[in-house]
């Protein structure tokens, strides 16, 4: 897909499960930033666009069914195959994804009706919970691995120039970049899981979460854009 067109590349990002979801996330997070400005000038426009970011919300808990999974299966398997704290890191990570997941599913129906009301609140805890403790440690994981691959590019750089050395400098630089991207993306939305589980001014603000969502939702489409 590499001498594909813009169009070519859309359509595989499309039809990956986390394409749809930065999409529509990019919908939901526009929608939160057009309601909060046209809520006092324009109240009909604010209303549509909260309509807008609510449904997008809910397709993207759809979207999401069975994702728990992938953190259950992360767990099953056992931590990645790198000793020391990355492994230990890897199961607390996977573990609060799994949870965040999977409760996810409870808020989906309940908010969609399917469940009874008042167990949309606790669920939306209980997974924003899990969320914010996953995200605490990818970061961690993703600093590690910043950090290990700026020490290797060190090395590599006073070995001097060869073929397999600058190739593994690019590969490193290349990873670092991805990294960073993951970071940004996890940070942002530590930010909109921490507004769910410990409210307070600035991270419920509808600029922050705006933002901090438009920002995640951008780095997955760096992310998983094909090259």
């Amino acid at each position: 897909m590499s001498n594909g067109d813009t169009l070519d590349k859309l359509v595989v990002f499309l039809a990956k499960r986390d394409g749809i979801d930065k999409l529509v996330k990019t919908f939901q997070y526009v929608s939160k930033l057009t309601h909060w400005g046209a809520e006092s000038s324009l109240p009909e426009l604010a209303q549509r666009a909260k309509s807008w970011e609510t449904a997008s919300g809910l397709s993207r808990k759809a979207f999401r069914s069975g994702r728990f999974l992938a953190g259950f299966n992360a767990l099953r398997r056992g931590p990645v195959p790198v000793p020391g704290e990355l492994g230990a890191l890897a199961v607390l990570a996977n573990a609060g994804e799994m949870v965040y997941f999977f409760f996810d599913h409870f808020t989906w129906l309940s908010r969609a009706g399917v469940l009874e009301p008042w167990l949309a609140r606790r669920a939306s805890f209980v997974s924003a919970f899990g969320e914010a403790v996953g995200y605490v440690f990818f970061i961690a994981m993703d600093f590690i691995m910043i950090r290990r691959g700026l020490r290797q590019e060190r090395e590599l750089l006073r070995e001097g120039a060869k073929d397999a050395a600058e190739k593994e400098v690019r590969r490193i630089r290349v990873d670092r970049v991805m990294r960073l991207m993951a970071t940004a993306a996890n940070a942002a939305d530590l930010i909109i899981a921490v507004a769910e589980t410990d409210p307070n001014p600035f991270c419920n603000h509808a600029v922050t979460l705006g933002i901090s969502g438009l920002v995640s939702a951008w780095a997955g489409w760096y992310r998983n854009w094909p090259s």
